[in-house]
């Protein structure tokens, strides 16, 4: 079982853009879910989970920029990232939180040109 995670693209500096990733409802049902971002050749870090009942939670980094939403009728969880900077730089992936090691999907790439 994969998530996959969809809307990466090359957004200037400041710029927005709106990730979305859909699974099957196993996955979602009374779960935290999570995005994630991974730089090559570092490790992978969470960026920000949202619990069933909609609680989220942020890496300071993301904190006050992005916004983590799900919406469980559609078995999806969404990102929205504002004023984002070259530092966001990333494949975005998602998954439960703390993830499951085999629902790793490809991602997606967002690249913040400066």
């Amino acid at each position: 079982v994969q998530l996959q995670a969809s809307g990466g693209g090359l957004v200037q500096a400041g710029g927005s853009l709106s990730l979305s990733c859909s699974a099957s409802g196993s996955i979602f049902r009374a779960n935290n879910m999570g995005w994630y971002r991974q730089v090559r050749g570092k490790e992978r870090e969470w960026v920000a989970f949202v619990s069933s009942g909609g609680t989220a939670m942020y890496r300071g980094s993301v904190k006050g920029r992005f916004t983590i939403s799900r919406d469980n009728g559609k078995n999806t969880v969404y990102l929205q990232m504002n004023s984002l900077k070259p530092e966001d730089t990333a494949v975005y992936y998602c998954n439960r939180y703390p993830y499951e090691a085999g629902y790793w999907g490809q991602g997606t790439l967002v690249t913040v040109s400066s």
